[in-house]
């Protein structure tokens, strides 16, 4: 009896034994499995991203929050003027970003050459309404830059075309560097804007002497830029050359002429990215060499004499006498007066003898302008 039990004992004890033996083959079989079936998924994925590229067939989530405007990165982003004037770029900055040039020459798109209209001014523009009149309508072929005195707060309402037309300005004394510093600012400033082609630089006291439109084509279709530069052998010209400003400029390249200039883009693009005359005009030229009269004629003269009309279309009367030319009021502004100026014809124009001479005029006092508005019309033909 007991050796029965006994062997029923041995013969559970086997049967657990295979039972325990059994048990890690069958495991270590689904691993083996799994391991096979992994591999194969691999090879597959792998044959699949080579064979057509991977594709997220999940759908991104989208953030709840959009901003409000996105980044634009098209063309207009390089070509559409800045909405906004007032920006915060120091000068060194602003003067790097200006000089950017395409050197493709075609422009991918259809381009209006502009007239960037540059007031130099203290604060009003007292010929405002006069200048209202002449750019009516003419919206497409000008842009207008207004640098005054840095406290001075503009107050032209939003139908007029000075509206936010104010550039970041510093203040400038007559004769100084300051004044050449803020017409490159205004330079700058009009370079931004692509499409404008022609700069003109013009004060509160000046006037147009013709229409939009006969000013426009005038400026076009002319060869050359229009900026004095001649030499001047007496003690207002080569008597104010330092030797200091040898070797970049010798008395031989000294030049003399206007503050009142009209340029193209490439002059424009010369002036602000100048870094070899300014520090000699800076530190050389100051009064009674009065560097306004002198650094812009004397570097382009250097640099692109070819491409001077050696002229301002500015008109001015010095008969007075004195260091100003002479300021006109009220009583001055007579038909006889404007017949005066449009006589003057010693001039060329693409080399040729011309009838037209002078596009613009200065100085006029707040009081001309009533009699200006009523003549207009008959006489400037706006």
């Amino acid at each position: 009896m007991q050796s029965r039990v006994e062997d029923g004992k041995d013969t559970a004890t086997v049967s657990r034994t295979n039972q325990s033996r059994v048990l890690p083959l069958r495991l270590l079989q689904l691993f083996l499995l799994f391991l096979a079936l992994c591999i194969a998924f691999s090879f597959i994925s792998l044959y699949m991203i080579r064979r057509f590229g991977v594709h997220n067939i999940i759908s991104p989530i989208q953030p709840s929050f959009q901003p409000c405007f996105d980044e634009p990165n098209g063309l207009d982003h390089w070509i559409k003027p800045p909405s906004n004037l007032m920006h915060t770029m120091s000068d060194e900055e602003l003067l790097w970003r200006a000089s950017f040039v395409p050197r493709v020459k075609k422009y991918p798109f259809k381009r209006k050459p502009k007239i960037a209209f540059m007031f130099l001014t203290k604060g009003p523009l007292p010929l405002a309404p006069l200048w209202e009149r002449f750019l009516k309508g003419h919206e497409e072929y000008y842009s207008i830059y207004i640098h005054s005195l840095p406290s001075f707060n503009a107050k032209f309402p939003p139908s007029s075309v000075f509206y936010r037309r104010q550039i970041p300005s510093q203040l400038t004394e007559w004769g100084k560097m300051s004044m050449c510093d803020a017409e490159r600012r205004l330079l700058a400033n009009a370079l931004l804007d692509i499409s404008n082609e022609y700069f003109i630089l013009l004060s509160e006291s000046c006037i147009p002497l013709y229409n939009f439109s006969l000013i426009y084509h005038y400026i076009k279709k002319s060869k050359y830029s229009f900026v004095g530069a001649f030499d001047d052998p007496g003690p207002y010209g080569r008597g104010r050359y330092n030797d200091n400003m040898a070797p970049e400029v010798n008395i031989m390249q000294w030049r003399k002429g206007s503050q009142w200039f009209e340029l193209n883009r490439r002059l424009a693009i010369n002036i602000v990215e100048d870094t070899t005359f300014y520090p000699k005009f800076e530190q050389f030229c100051k009064p009674a060499c009065y560097v306004d009269e002198h650094y812009f004629p004397t570097m382009l003269n250097i640099q692109a004499a070819s491409l001077l009309a050696n002229r301002s279309i500015t008109w001015v009367d010095w008969s007075r006498g004195g260091p100003h030319p002479a300021t006109f009021g009220r009583s001055d502004i007579t038909e006889d007066f404007f017949k005066r100026i449009y006589d003057d014809r010693n001039c060329l124009y693409n080399n040729q003898p011309s009838s037209v001479c002078f596009l613009f005029a200065r100085k006029f006092s707040p009081s001309t302008l009533g009699p200006l508005l009523q003549l207009a019309q008959k006489i400037m033909g706006f």
